[in-house]
């Protein structure tokens, strides 16, 4: 396999945990490189649902061994719960770890960003509130905690006390809010610190050497490449890189590393909060859309805007990760439409562009500019060759490789881990 890195091609949420799942079934190790309890990744095995949000999707494989990365902001109240809920239903043995450096989003984080959320009002980003922001502003601003100062209560005490009667300061006379008690969450997070000091360690070590030794490795994405910091729609993004290249700074290895990097997109495509969405659907096709897809988020449940497949966000993917082939997910989602739709342009101000726009304000004056398909009918849900297929379908997803440049190696046709077709 050797080293595969699985990014989001579209604005997230386009099914990375059924891919992940799916590799991980061959993968010695699993690493998640970026994001926070912010991310949320379901999985459906023999119509068992597991909702993941910090441990790496490959769990569920008792050989396999999990990486949360130097890159990740860790929850520890959250992670602690993901574990106790995996070992009642039998799935966890420990094979966890945590790289040392990974930062810890502390309960001010949470305060800060639902009252910095509320201070912006109309202007609000349409953040999940978890504290995922504030964690890498202290990261950046070098004043954050991180795992290996977590697990030393003494080290622990005297930062927190330091960072809460700043962030206290805020808290109070920025935004009029209530004042946090440094004894509580000292007593509180130090217990969570005894609980997770075993997995803590410098896992870049692992990663490096299990490549070396050709083992097969994959590195999990989290959020999608348009809610990238950088090369995102900003300011509506994430707070991280889930990008291709955020997982060498986020897992700690060089890029010489990677050998193949897997985009997962939907045969639709979805958004959740504010921002610009060119091919957003208003109306019946929209919600029949969401409701054939169970389009809620995995962490806020909330319902997720759809619109039709857009090739130039894909396409622009494509470009930005370097992506040697995608995934296309949820194509029995599409199933009984008499027409489907491929975004391949927009028309900005009346001239056609090819390229993904920088500016969001160019990008809210884009208008789709569509090709148009013969739907196809029937459940294919249970379809394993590529030949079987809808004759409508296979022409669906032909143009979708031409209009994106990149060849299509798996498609989902359902939520269980077997119902995946490989294409090549």
């Amino acid at each position: 396999m050797p080293s595969k890195v699985i990014v989001g091609a579209q604005w997230g949420d386009e099914g990375k945990g059924k891919i992940i799942d799916i590799l991980a079934s061959q993968a010695d190790l699993v690493v998640r490189s970026q994001g926070g309890s912010n991310a949320g990744h379901t999985i459906v095995v023999d119509n068992e649902t597991y909702k993941l949000h910090l441990i790496p999707s490959g769990i569920l494989y008792p050989n396999t061994l999990c990486i949360i990365g130097n890159g990740v902001v860790v929850d520890p109240k959250t992670l602690l719960q993901e574990i106790e809920m995996l070992k009642s239903r039998n799935i966890f043995n420990a094979q966890l770890k945590i790289d040392a450096r990974a930062h810890v989003v502390m309960p001010y984080h949470v305060v800060l960003d639902e009252l910095s959320e509320i201070a912006r009002g109309k202007s609000e980003i349409g953040t999940t509130k978890r504290g995922i922001g504030p964690c890498y502003m202290d990261k950046a601003e070098r004043s954050g905690i991180r795992m290996c100062d977590f697990i030393n209560k003494d080290i622990f005490e005297q930062k927190v006390r330091e960072i809460i009667s700043n962030k206290n300061q805020i808290i109070e006379k920025v935004y009029g809010g209530r004042p946090l008690d440094p004894d509580a969450i000292i007593e509180e997070y130090t217990g969570y610190g005894k609980l997770l000091a075993k997995y803590v360690s410098d896992t870049t070590i692992d990663i490096y050497n299990a490549i070396k030794e050709d083992k097969n490795v994959v590195f999990e994405g989290a959020q999608g490449t348009l809610l990238d910091l950088d090369v995102g729609t900003y300011p509506y993004v994430t707070s991280s890189h889930p990008i291709s290249g955020g997982v060498c700074v986020g897992a700690g290895i060089g890029p010489t590393l990677i050998d193949e990097c897997i985009g997962i997109a939907k045969a639709y495509t979805t958004r959740v909060g504010k921002g610009p969405f060119p091919t957003e659907l208003h109306g019946e096709i929209g919600d029949r859309i969401r409701t054939a897809g169970s389009e809620y988020g995995t962490t806020t449940g909330r319902p997720r805007r759809c619109g039709w497949f857009d090739a130039v966000i894909v396409r622009y993917s494509v470009r930005i990760n370097g992506l040697t082939s995608l995934a296309i997910n949820k194509l029995d989602v599409l199933s009984g439409l008499e027409k489907i739709k491929i975004c391949t342009a927009y028309k900005l101000d009346g001239k056609i562009i090819s390229e993904f726009p920088a500016d969001l304000n160019d990008l809210s004056r884009c208008v789709p500019v569509y090709e148009e398909f013969e739907g196809f009918h029937g459940d294919i849900s249970n379809i394993k060759k590529y030949e079987d297929l809808p004759e409508n379908a296979k022409k669906y997803l032909e143009a979708i490789e031409r209009e994106c440049g990149c060849k299509i190696s798996a498609i989902g046709v359902g939520p269980e881990r077997t119902q995946s077709i490989d294409k090549y």
